[in-house]
Order: C-alpha cells, then sequence, then structure tokens
C-alpha cells in the first residue's frame, strides 16, 4: 500500500471542509491534503446551469458566510420577490395569491451562484485535493493517525471529517469510537438528503411580466416549493424549486408530466417552453444520503455537544453542517465549523494524554 505523509489530512472538500483549509492555507500552513469522496468539489453545495441543487440561502444574521463572501470579494444580492405569490392549499379550490411583507428580511444568493464561493475557497490550495477518494479507515498510530482511502495509507498528526455524521459511520475507526458518539452519529439527520429539487431555465423571465413573483407554495402539488432563480445580472433566467417525495419512485417521464402540468395551471403554459430542464435527488447521492429516508420538514436539531470533543487522543475532529454549534442545517453553520476547526487543528497536542480511543 502507498504511504502518504502530511502533516493534516481534511476528509471532504464540501464548504466546512474547504473552509478549514482555507484558514490553515491563510495562517501559512500548507501541510495538509482534503480527500473527497466524490468526482468534484463542493460536497451539497452543487450548481448545473448556473442552478443551484444544493445550498441557495442566507439572511443578515447569517455572519460567518456574510462576512466570508465579503472576504472573498464576493457579491450577493437579493431573492427576487417582487409581485404576488402563488400558495396552493387545496386541490379543491382555487389558488391564494399574495404579496411577501415589505418589511421582512429578505434571503440572500450569492452572485454567480452558491459554487462561486466554492471555488474562491479552493482556488489557492486546489493542487491539495484528490478527488474519487474514499475514506474507508482512520486508525491510531504512535506517531499520529492514519487514513486508509483507496490504496493508499495517509499519516498525518490530526485530521478533521467532515462529511455527514451518518456517512462517517461507514468509516472504521481503530480504536472504536465511544458507543454514544457513534449513536449519535447515526441519529443526526443529514441536510438535503431527502431532496428532490428541480431547475428549468428559459429564454426570459416570463412569470414577471405575469406580475407572479416566480414563488409557488403548497403541499399538495408535485411541486412544493418553487422560486425565481435568475442571476444578479438579470441575464440567465431560471425557476428551481423542490419536488413532492411522493413522486420519488415514480418513473421520470410520468413526474416530469405531472410537474408541467401543474406548473402550467399555475403559471400559464409558457413555462413548457424551457430551455432547460433537470431534476436532483440527493436521495440517489451515496455521498450525502444512506439506506433510510427520512423526510424532516420541521429544522431538525444539529450541534450535539459531543461533536464538539476530540477523539483518538484529541487528534481527530468532526465538522460540517450538522455538527455546527450555531445555525446547524445552513452553510452558515458549515462555515462556522470549519473556522472553529481549523483552529482546532492548529492548537498543538496536550503530550500528557496516552494515545486511546475517545
Amino acid at each position: 500500500m502507498q504511504q502518504v505523509f502530511t502533516k493534516y489530512i481534511i476528509v471532504g472538500a464540501g464548504l466546512s471542509g474547504l473552509t478549514s483549509a482555507y484558514r490553515l492555507y491563510q495562517a501559512g500552513e500548507t501541510d495538509f491534503i482534503i480527500l473527497e469522496s466524490r468526482d468534484r468539489i463542493g460536497g451539497r453545495i452543487f450548481t448545473k446551469n448556473r442552478i443551484d441543487f444544493g445550498a441557495v440561502w442566507f439572511q443578515t444574521h447569517h455572519q460567518q458566510v456574510v462576512g466570508l463572501l465579503e472576504e472573498l470579494g464576493i457579491a450577493k444580492f437579493h431573492q427576487y420577490s417582487e409581485g404576488e405569490n402563488v400558495l396552493v392549499y387545496s386541490t379543491m379550490a382555487p389558488a391564494h395569491y399574495f404579496r411577501n411583507d415589505p418589511n421582512a428580511a429578505p434571503a440572500s444568493r450569492i452572485s454567480g451562484s452558491s459554487m462561486a464561493m466554492i471555488e474562491a475557497l479552493a482556488r489557492s490550495f486546489s493542487e491539495k485535493i484528490k478527488l474519487d477518494t474514499n475514506v474507508t479507515a482512520i486508525n491510531v498510530k504512535a506517531d499520529g493517525l492514519q487514513v486508509i482511502a483507496n490504496d493508499t495509507a495517509y499519516q498525518a498528526e490530526k485530521a478533521i471529517v467532515t462529511i455527514p455524521p451518518r456517512i462517517v459511520t461507514r468509516i472504521t475507526f481503530s480504536p472504536d469510537l465511544p458507543a454514544t458518539v457513534t449513536e449519535v452519529m447515526k441519529n443526526t439527520h443529514t441536510w438535503m438528503s431527502n431532496a428532490i429539487k428541480i431547475g428549468m431555465t428559459f429564454a426570459k423571465p416570463f412569470w414577471r411580466d405575469k406580475n407572479l413573483s416566480g414563488t409557488m407554495l403548497g403541499q399538495v402539488g408535485p411541486v412544493v416549493e418553487l422560486y425565481d432563480h435568475s442571476d444578479h445580472l438579470d441575464e440567465h433566467y431560471a425557476l428551481m424549486g423542490f419536488v413532492n417525495e411522493t413522486l420519488r419512485d415514480t418513473s421520470a417521464e410520468k413526474r416530469k408530466q405531472r410537474i408541467m402540468d401543474y406548473l402550467s395551471k399555475y403559471l400559464g403554459n409558457e413555462v413548457l417552453n424551457y430551455l432547460t430542464y433537470e431534476e436532483k435527488d440527493w436521495s440517489k447521492d451515496m455521498h450525502t444520503s444512506c439506506e433510510t429516508i427520512k423526510s424532516i420538514y420541521m429544522s431538525p436539531q444539529y450541534g450535539h455537544p459531543l461533536f464538539e470533543a476530540s477523539y483518538l487522543d484529541g487528534r481527530l475532529f468532526f465538522s460540517g453542517a450538522e455538527t455546527a454549534p450555531a445555525y446547524g442545517g445552513y452553510m452558515d453553520g458549515a462555515v462556522l465549523s470549519g473556522n472553529l476547526n481549523a483552529g482546532k487543528l492548529m492548537t498543538p497536542l496536550t503530550p500528557r494524554h496516552p494515545l486511546k480511543g475517545g
């Protein structure tokens, strides 16, 4: 087996992992490797045809994201919300039309898509990211940690694992993690793991001409949420939203037909003149989801205190949107977690601890 030596290892090239790597690089620390099981960076931030099929929005109180974007020189813009929203609350009654409260704080999006932030974070150290590299074991050795991925044994002083806690349970640890930690990981819902997202692009934003915002809400139809997803330059026009999960086992052709019939009923037949149509079912993504899919529409509890501790003699840390002590499940939580764990990596080990699990 090939041996690779490095000071630090980051498992996962999503927002949290890349934030930690960015902070290390800023501090002058370049002796690190990022191991990513996907064939791309970004994790649950994923953009196709300039449509964000993963993380999209943040608000003014999400200061970790706001601050990071300012630091990276990336602009933000408000989610388009002018005109009337459509609420479909019953298949037996007409839709309800309403306007947003003008005093409500609007959600914001990232100029150039959410991937603009990911690409900016990784730009300085892209050569340190190893794609298609699946971590299967993490072992304590006399001089640090051994991380097994593919046919390589990576040796490091410390490591951060930034993938979703449920996915972490696929990794074998030696010595074992405490049973309480493993149990918490198994019971921590993975943000986005049950979502089906849809994205369509158009030559022009026909809904705006009808004084519609592009927002549709309702749990009774094939699309439970829909939003204007046009770009900040007003040059690229799109709609993006969430598909009702009851359609997951419907064939792709029938699901699309039901979606388009539904949207044309409330937005007009112009919606049928799309340029591109894409779906992303995150439950089919092995890097995000697991065998048991559980739909959660209320915000689950994230940031269990056990995720704040270190393990394997203080050499191993857990990071990510689900582990964050604040704003768990949001991009803000992922950035916060990445910042905190970069600091933990660079904090010297306390020499009095013998090597052990937990």
